[in-house]
């Protein structure tokens, strides 16, 4: 009996995107991968590992960060995009898993090349998702979880969760993608 399975392996173990193309998480260079494959996949994430209050998707919070920053959108659009094809793993979880660390930064200069992101941006970029991660903890999470953006300094960016249904934050999601690139 023969079992068909959603991985395989190429150069790399490799997934099956909802367009029908194969991702290579170790060769993210050749594959095949689209804004509609980033936008499919991170609407249908949901952020703090679904520990909030109510499903809330990554491409609606990458629509935050690229509302709260004055320059670089697209970046700002794209900066959580490796999610789309990694999962949105927690901070804490990274941080033990240094191979997980080299195998998202591979898929995200993929992706910055595939989209002509600039590189020097993230810094921008870092501070205006910092700034929503503050605005969403108030809104998403338990009282206090936003303790540090407080001691840190950061203001929270002026955003509402809005708990957009994953077609509509993929929708949003390309909407605004092509507003920036036309």
């Amino acid at each position: 009996m023969n079992v068909q399975v959603a991985v395989k392996m190429k150069s790399g173990p490799s997934i099956m995107l909802a367009s029908g193309t194969w991702f290579d998480l170790l060769d993210p260079w050749h594959s095949e991968f689209t804004i509609e494959d980033i936008a499919q996949g991170l609407a249908n994430i949901c952020r703090y590992a679904g520990q909030c209050r109510s499903f809330y998707s990554v491409a609606e919070h990458s629509l935050h960060v690229c509302d709260t920053t004055d320059s670089f959108k697209l970046e700002a659009l794209l900066h959580d995009a490796a999610e789309a094809f990694l999962g949105d793993i927690t901070r804490p979880l990274k941080q033990l898993l240094p191979e997980y660390k080299a195998i998202e930064s591979n898929v995200e200069a993929a992706i910055f090349s595939r989209f002509g992101l600039d590189r020097t941006a993230m810094a921008d970029v870092k501070l205006a998702d910092l700034r929503v991660l503050a605005a969403e903890q108030s809104q998403l999470m338990p009282d206090g979880t936003d303790y540090w953006a407080a001691q840190s300094s950061i203001r929270p960016a002026p955003v509402t969760v809005e708990f957009l249904s994953p077609y509509e934050a993929r929708e949003r999601f390309l909407s605004k993608f092509k507003e920036l690139v036309a």
